[in-house]
């Protein structure tokens, strides 16, 4: 016996639209970050000016720099909250390195950079190796580094002239080569300071979505006893995460020192905050909902356009925290409450 069914015909691709929910959150942030350029520039003039806008890069350089650290640390699911204790130190020992000790600027970069690296492996012992959680260690880091940067000069911050605990006069100087690098404009326009920001965020951008190690970084974030499973050296990937954190971390404490010209004991207070802030916007940038580089950047980007801006049209000091808070708690409920599952 014959079926006398026939086969349905084959049906046209409908084209695939992309609701208006998915477009809200993948370009929520450019959005608002328009609309502040737009408002900003419209009540001060010179809001857009060249000029100002590399003030802004460079203001944000050293947040986006700490950010991609804070950031692989994330991707490997944990979390550095050591990141503004190590910029803070790296501050104050590039400064006492230079004052002190006299050091060149080239010694007094890689010192920085040795103890960056230092303090990163003691993140990743203590979590890897003893098991403590990633946020009370870093935490805990933190709280050694906050004291420890302020024994060495008894509290006070670091110049020429300073006096030692022991009664001695620091007559070192910042060499002139250390400070070109919180200092120098590229062609008179560029400050130094955003070249390397750019240069961290390529390199730091090729490396976690271009490379194997970066995709095995991700892989652990996402499920570490499956990527363990696979084969992956859980452990050292998360040792060279928190490693390249602190590393970066140190970084910024060089340019901060370069910019400054001096060991100033506040500095890296709010660099901590800010640079979280930067990586979790990440998340809603092009809806990635993940830790990303470019992520990082553009939210470093946002926060340091938004601070500029109310500084300009000379909103008190003590709302701008609150109006920075409101206008992130905007942009995170537009990108993510418009996300609705469909049952």
């Amino acid at each position: 016996m014959t079926s006398t069914t026939e086969p349905l015909a084959a049906t046209p691709a409908q084209p695939t639209r992309r609701p208006l929910s998915e477009l809200v959150r993948r370009w929520a942030v450019f959005v608002l970050l328009g609309a502040l350029f737009v408002l900003f520039s419209l009540r001060e003039p010179a809001f857009l000016t060249l000029p100002n806008v590399m003030s802004v890069l460079q203001a944000v350089s050293v947040v986006a720099i700490i950010g991609v650290g804070v950031t692989i640390s994330i991707a490997v699911g944990g979390f550095d909250l050591s990141v503004g204790a190590v910029d803070a130190s790296s501050v104050m020992a590039a400064s006492y390195a230079m004052v002190v000790w006299h050091f060149t600027a080239p010694q007094t970069v890689l010192f920085v950079l040795a103890l960056g690296l230092a303090i990163g492996l003691l993140n990743a012992f203590l979590i890897v190796r003893l098991n403590v959680p990633d946020l009370l260690a870093t935490l805990a880091v933190n709280f050694l580094l906050t004291g420890l940067q302020l024994i060495p000069t008894a509290g006070r911050s670091i110049a020429t002239g300073l006096i030692l605990p022991d009664g001695r006069s620091a007559n070192g100087v910042f060499d002139a080569a250390f400070l070109s690098l919180g200092r120098t404009r590229l062609f008179d326009v560029v400050p130094l300071p955003v070249v390397i920001m750019l240069v961290v965020a390529i390199a730091a951008g090729l490396f976690t979505e271009r490379t194997r190690f970066g995709r095995l970084i991700f892989a652990v974030g996402g499920n570490e006893l499956a990527a363990h499973l696979a084969g992956a050296r859980t452990g050292r990937l998360k040792v060279l995460a928190y490693a390249l954190s602190a590393v970066l971390a140190a970084l910024g404490g060089i340019i901060v020192a370069a910019r400054v010209g001096r060991g100033d004991v506040s500095s890296g207070a709010s660099l901590l905050l800010d640079a979280v802030a930067a990586s979790l916007i990440g998340y809603a940038v092009l809806n990635a909902r993940r830790p990303n580089v470019f992520g990082t950047v553009v939210g470093a980007i946002f926060v340091g356009v938004l601070l500029n801006g109310l500084t300009m049209l000379n909103v008190p000091y003590y709302t701008q925290d609150f109006v920075k808070g409101f206008v992130l708690v905007g942009a995170l409920a537009l990108t993510y409450g418009s996300a609705r599952r469909r049952i």
